[in-house]
């Protein structure tokens, strides 16, 4: 098998011609000026590259599909301070030519030790309606092993295995420091943090390719984590009204915009302090994810789809 040489360290190739292996995480036939032309997102362990396939494009798109694992031939590139790919060749490759660890982002941070994280967060919650309900639905083994394997997003922020368990402890971190700060109920707020994107696991696909499931684009992870809640909740003996409400209302309410798809504006201060609490760790996780695909010499990031803006590189 080919020396593989991972997409964090392409930097130290440009000039050079490229044959290796690649997981395909985003394929595209676009319109070109002299034709049509194939973009790829190519992917492995240690980040992601956009890669151009100029000549024969329509053929070579019938090569593969997303999802799958290609050996290609490509000259490494720069373009305006971004390492690319110019592909030449590309065929499907079988699985017996890879090892596919090679190919699967995760976090960088331990699993185990974030799961003992996790539960740290629920044992700190004193309110005893609110604990029973959190470990109601996390002391659930085949859940939480589900919850812990999920990414956060498709393609944004924490789109890595483990990446839900890491972006939902941020989310926690931020919210306990904030309830020292503020007139806030720090076990209502816990408890929001906790149960935000529970159903993000039900949202995506399992599999080597981040993507929606039916119900996932159908309904979404708000909706379903409110049902999620609201059937445990439904198991405890005489569970406050009211204090499900507000609990309801966290999950509803935390993308906080209804452009962004939230059920509900923030009409807590909870709900207000978890929507900013989400929304600093993801945006912040995003961007930094630009960050570490840059070459060294690079004075801006990839364009930010998302947010519609370039990023300035700050070196000392």
């Amino acid at each position: 098998m080919d020396q593989h040489i991972f997409i964090k360290d392409l930097h130290n190739h440009i000039g050079k011609e490229l044959l290796g292996f690649y997981l395909v995480a985003e394929k595209e036939l676009r319109e070109g000026k002299a034709g049509n032309y194939l973009r790829l997102k190519l992917q492995d362990k240690s980040g992601t590259i956009s890669g151009n396939v100029w000549n024969n494009a329509e053929a070579e798109a019938q090569n593969f599909e997303e999802a799958d694992v290609i050996k290609i031939k490509a000259l490494v590139s720069s373009y305006k301070g971004q390492v690319q790919l110019t592909v030449q060749k590309t065929r499907y490759a079988d699985f017996s030519e890879y090892n596919i660890e090679d190919f699967l982002c995760r976090s960088k941070k331990d699993p185990d030790e974030m799961s003992m994280e996790f539960f740290r967060f629920i044992d700190s919650v004193s309110n005893p309606f609110i604990s029973s309900l959190l470990k109601g639905i996390f002391e659930d083994k085949e859940f939480f092993h589900k919850f812990r394997m999920a990414p956060a997003a498709k393609s944004w922020h924490h789109s890595y295995i483990h990446g839900l368990l890491e972006h939902t402890n941020s989310v926690a971190t931020l919210c306990e420091f904030l309830s020292t700060k503020y007139p806030v109920d720090h076990d209502l707020l816990i408890a929001g943090a906790l149960l935000h994107d529970a159903a993000k696991v039900m949202e995506y696909s399992e599999g080597i390719k981040t993507d929606f499931t039916d119900m996932g684009r159908m309904i979404g992870h708000l909706t379903m984590s409110d049902e999620m809640i609201c059937k445990a909740a439904a198991k405890i003996n005489a569970f406050p009204n009211e204090l499900l409400m507000h609990i309801r209302h966290l999950v509803l309410a935390h993308h906080g915009e209804y452009e962004k798809a939230s059920v509900r504006l923030p009409q807590s201060i909870e709900a207000l302090v978890l929507h900013l609490a989400d929304n600093l760790d993801a945006q912040t996780v995003g961007v930094a994810m630009l960050y570490e695909s840059v070459a060294p010499d690079a004075e801006w990031t990839e364009f930010d789809k998302l947010n519609n803006r370039y990023y300035k590189i700050y070196r000392k």
